[in-house]
This record gives structure tokens, sequence and C-alpha cells, in this order.
């Protein structure tokens, strides 16, 4: 696919990343994640709580609770319950991926990640560069 309209399909789901993000009940960072296999949505995500759990992400002191899922996490956890692989997709993600969270992507076998703003700690890039994952900051 030519630059430009790579460009233009990168910018579009990222744009359905933000969009999702919004479902997340969490009010420090709300996250969003698609994942793309040919041209094909085959996954979605937000970070939150784990099924049947209390949707508040935060504790008293406004600290994120250890159990919250990442949006990447549950981008790939939902994938699983699939008939699909994400072997050779690409992660379109509102915020850079954390350590824990590079290690799954690698793990899932996607080649490309694309985020919109980098996280705070940056070992998690760090890591996806080292496993040659093709990385991608698009600020919208």
């Amino acid at each position: 696919m030519k630059k430009e309209k790579q460009l233009r399909y990168d910018t579009a789901y990222l744009n359905m990343a933000k969009e999702w993000s919004k479902l997340s009940h969490c009010e420090r960072k709300q996250v969003g994640a698609i994942i793309v296999k040919d041209q094909v949505i085959i996954s979605d995500g937000y970070n939150g709580t784990p099924t049947g759990f209390d949707n508040c992400c935060e504790d008293d002191n406004g600290e994120t609770n250890w159990y919250v899922l990442h949006a990447e996490a549950n981008a790939l956890m939902k994938l699983s319950k699939s008939t699909n692989s994400s072997r050779g997709a690409t992660l379109y993600i509102t915020l850079s991926p954390c350590r824990d969270c590079a290690k799954l992507i690698h793990q899932a076998g996607i080649k490309r990640v694309v985020y919109i703003t980098e996280y705070k700690d940056c070992s998690g890039i760090d890591f996806l560069k080292n496993a040659h994952i093709e990385l991608e900051h698009i600020e919208l």
C-alpha cells in the first residue's frame, strides 16, 4: 500500500481506537485498541476491570487498581476467544504499550504497532523495537 494511502488508513483506525477508548470507565486514563489484519478489524478493546467486577478502575486514592486490564490485553484476550489469529496483524492503540503488554504483543505475533501518545515509560516501545516489530507514532 502506498505511504499516503497507508497513513489515511492508519489515521482512520486510530480514530476508531480513540472512540473505543471512550467506553472505558477508568477516570485516570481511557485507552482504546483495535487489531487489524488484512484490512479487517479482528478485535478491539479498552482498559477496564475484568468481566464480572465493578467498573471502578481506581482505588480511594485515585490509583489504578492492579487488576485493571490494559486495552491491548483486552483486545488480545477477546481475539483468543475467536477463530482469528493475530499473527501478522497491526495493533492500533491510543497509548503506547507498557512493558508487560509489549511482551503479549510480541508473543501474539503482531508485526506492527501504531499509537497516538507515548506512555511515560518507554521500555515497552524499546522491547518492541528489539523484537523487530514495526512502530509508528502518529499524533492526531
